[in-house]
């Protein structure tokens, strides 16, 4: 079964979410290794994501 870096990367912001520091990180590695397309999903899930989580909000600057 084969997961999508889409995926495999929601996934990770997920697990990370507890340290905004590692989350940023985390982020800016993920923008270097999807495409477009993809960083487009990301981006709107972002956006939904830290709705309840505002700390995480200074991380949307490397995805804008």
């Amino acid at each position: 079964m084969s997961r999508t870096m889409f995926s495999y990367t929601k996934a990770i912001l997920e697990r990370v979410s507890f340290d905004p520091k590692l989350f940023c990180k985390e982020l800016e590695k993920a923008i270097k290794v999807l495409l477009p397309y993809e960083i487009d999903q990301l981006r709107n899930w972002l956006l939904q994501f830290t709705e309840e989580k505002p700390e995480l909000r200074q991380c949307l600057i490397y995805i804008n």
